[in-house]
């Protein structure tokens, strides 16, 4: 494998910073590393799974420099796409995932207010419910998360801030328009699936954490077949609860839920949220 001055060189050579780059030696799980290389914007992997890596990249917008026996007399690189680096054999590896932009992810607190996410008319998963949802899929480096129905996505951003990889299903083009844009001002990135979840599911990688805020009964129930550990579904309409939780608790879940309802103090006046069920199920 190659010297600590060697891969610097390699990161330098690319126009990377070796301080922002994330640098992953090998035994690390592939999971963690796979996912590492979809949320972040330069990720360094040692004696990588080059292949296999590619593989789990579909979908996402990243340029992969690979270097075959880097600092050696018969070093090689090559610059490719993840659909042609599936297809080739790689000798002593040492591969450099590139996303197409620079972003850094340094959250300042969670739960951010409301109107930093760009909307329609206030439809956004509020401050509230999305501390508590936060809460319960555990967002973090080296795990997927989906948001579905994602909305304006800011569920989903706000686990990407936290330095998991997301991905967001979304049937409604405007939305997705305003997913891009967020993800954007909050310096993230998001994979977006504009669908129906029951026509995408199939071909989505598996998640650890799902986020149901739409879809309805359908999706909480699609949802639940992915055998991710935890599920958090948000619904105004109370009379989704009982078909959500049975649905969940018929996949293997153990289910809690709580009924958020918040009455938010601006200047000497209180004004009250539209309440929210939040359920979340958990596998052991």
């Amino acid at each position: 494998m190659a010297d600590l001055p060697a891969l610097q060189r390699f990161v330098a050579e690319t126009g990377r910073s070796w301080d922002r780059t994330t640098v992953l030696d090998e035994g690390v799980p592939f999971e963690h590393a796979l996912n590492l290389c979809r949320a972040r914007s330069s990720v360094l992997v040692r004696n990588a799974p080059v292949a296999e890596l590619a593989r789990g990249l579909a979908g996402w917008r990243r340029t992969l420099v690979v270097a075959e026996s880097l600092g050696g007399p018969t070093e090689r690189r090559s610059t490719v796409d993840p659909a042609e680096a599936v297809n080739r054999l790689w000798r002593s590896p040492e591969l450099l995932c590139l996303a197409d932009v620079e972003f850094a992810v340094e959250p300042e607190g969670w739960a951010l207010p409301d109107d930093r996410f760009a909307n329609r008319d206030g439809m956004v998963a509020t401050t509230e419910v999305r501390a508590l949802a936060l809460a319960r899929l555990a967002p973090r480096p080296g795990v997927l998360v989906w948001d579905v129905g994602a909305g304006p996505g800011a569920v989903g951003i706000e686990c990407a801030r936290l330095g998991a990889a997301v991905l967001a299903v979304e049937r409604d083009p405007v939305q997705v328009v305003r997913i891009i844009a967020n993800a954007a001002t909050h310096h993230v990135d998001v994979r977006i699936v504009e669908a129906e979840l029951a026509d995408a599911v199939a071909h989505l990688p598996r998640p650890d954490a799902i986020f149901v805020g739409g879809g309805g009964a359908a999706a909480v129930a699609a949802c639940a077949a992915v055998g991710a550990r935890r599920v958090v579904v948000a619904m105004p309409e109370l009379d989704r609860a009982v078909p959500s939780r049975d649905v969940l608790r018929d996949a293997g879940y153990a289910v809690e839920g709580t009924l958020l309802s918040s009455a938010r103090l601006v200047g000497s006046v209180t004004t009250a949220t539209n309440p929210v069920l939040v359920l979340w199920g958990t596998r052991t």
